[in-house]
């Protein structure tokens, strides 16, 4: 196998392991806790992840700019990750239905806490891996981070067919996977730490550099969008399942495919994610940042929507539609904003604006969206004498509509396109 062949493969595996590792738990793990009772507080497993994204993807960075490279950082934070994964799953399996929010609710955070940064480090030890190999970041990750949402539709289909989705054996399944994760990213290529001059500042040592990013206009813009548009990244991971699971209360839907393989039904959304990444050189380079961001806001109103109108008998296809439309709605705001911010940088804060850009989605964003979902579904569902699920979606989908209005006025770009060959 060729150098570049070998790099390229490294980094496939790189993809395929991180997300395969959330995509054990993410999608499913609200039907374990609905069962367990803790329907009510959802939302607070996925708002966590949100809350340790404000602090940990920053700092992780920093450490991995300015003093141990990028692939050791991401190792370590998968082995601790892994481990308090395992211990969560262990525990729920021995307490069984006695199992305690407190204690599932701990053990899960300090494993997230250390999860969330390997999202934005993963994306720079392959920027770096692939600039130092000559090549063009914006062409050649894309194809590599489509296996990385092939990981994910891997795992998420292994628990379904192994039964593990209504269950704690999700979690020892994703710790299992994160200690794979540890040792391939050792065998990663170095990343090398930028090197700290004497005359630098406390804030460049610190790799705090990536918030002046704040100071000029466009960029500052961009990053309160993101988090405004992060709101929505977590809501159908955390309520799809319990939200299809439902209908197995109502007798016509009871022994439908969809409610009984549910997560198999919500990985056609990543089985389109995989489509979609292809489509990002294409569009990013031919319409810009800021047209992408406008579709994929666009792509969230109609995923809601649909949910809202569909069910698991003849109106199943609104389902099938929705999980498509999701594709767009996730790469063409995650994906096409990494590779912004990886292109507006100075490569010495690199790891951190990838951080600051989490910091942002998966931080303020999914955190403030997440808990506001819970209050949204708690008051129409959980709370209601007649729950009403239709309601709730209809809510996010006017929110995502009114963000995508704000973002075509306020956010300017001028997109230089690349003229077609002739």
């Amino acid at each position: 196998m060729s150098n570049k062949k070998q790099y390229k493969f490294k980094l496939i595996i790189l993809n395929f392991l991180e997300f395969a590792v959330w995509g054990s738990y993410l999608t499913c793990m609200g039907a374990y806790l609905g069962k367990m009772g803790m329907g009510p507080q959802i939302g607070w497993f996925y708002a966590v992840q949100g809350i340790v994204s404000l602090f940990m993807p920053a700092l992780i960075g920093i450490i991995a700019d300015k003093w141990i490279p990028a692939q050791k950082v991401l190792a370590f934070c998968h082995l601790i990750a892994a481990i308090f994964m395992i211990a969560a799953g262990v525990y729920g399996i021995q307490s069984g239905a006695d199992v305690q929010f407190g204690t599932l609710f701990t053990l899960y955070t300090i494993s997230v806490a250390f999860f969330m940064p390997t999202i934005a480090m993963d994306n720079s030890v392959c920027y770096t891996t692939i600039a130092n190999h000559g090549e063009d970041e914006q062409i050649v990750f894309p194809p590599i981070r489509v296996f990385g949402t092939i990981g994910f539709i891997f795992s998420m289909v292994l628990v379904d067919l192994i039964g593990f989705q209504a269950t704690p054996y999700q979690f020892v399944l994703s710790g299992g996977l994160g200690i794979l994760m540890f040792i391939v990213s050792l065998l990663q290529e170095n990343c090398p730490v930028s090197k700290i001059q004497q005359s630098q500042t406390i804030s460049k040592r610190l790799g705090l550099d990536a918030f002046k990013l704040f100071k000029e206009k466009k960029m500052a813009i961009f990053f309160i969008f993101s988090m405004l548009l992060g709101v929505s990244l977590q809501i159908t991971n955390a309520y799809a399942n319990p939200f299809i699971n439902h209908f197995a209360d109502i007798s016509k839907y009871t022994n439908t495919f969809a409610v009984n393989h549910a997560n198999i039904i919500i990985s056609i959304s990543q089985l389109s994610e995989t489509l979609c990444i292809l489509l990002i050189p294409f569009f990013l380079k031919r319409y810009g940042i800021k047209k992408v961001m406008l579709i994929a806001m666009i792509a969230w109103v109609f995923r809601f929507v649909l949910f809202g109108l569909g069910n698991p008998g003849p109106g199943v296809w609104m389902f099938i539609l929705s999980m498509i439309v999701y594709g767009i709605a996730f790469d063409f705001f995650n994906i096409s904003g990494s590779l912004f911010v990886n292109q507006e940088v100075d490569s010495s804060i690199q790891s951190s604006a990838q951080g600051l850009f989490m910091l942002m989605t998966n931080g303020l964003g999914a955190t403030i969206g997440t808990l506001s979902a819970q209050a949204v579904v708690n008051h129409f569902v959980y709370n209601s004498a007649t729950p009403n699920w239709s309601s709730a979606w209809y809510v996010f989908s006017a929110y995502a509509l009114l963000v995508a209005v704000l973002f075509a006025i306020l956010f300017k770009y001028k997109h230089l396109p690349i003229p077609a060959k002739k």
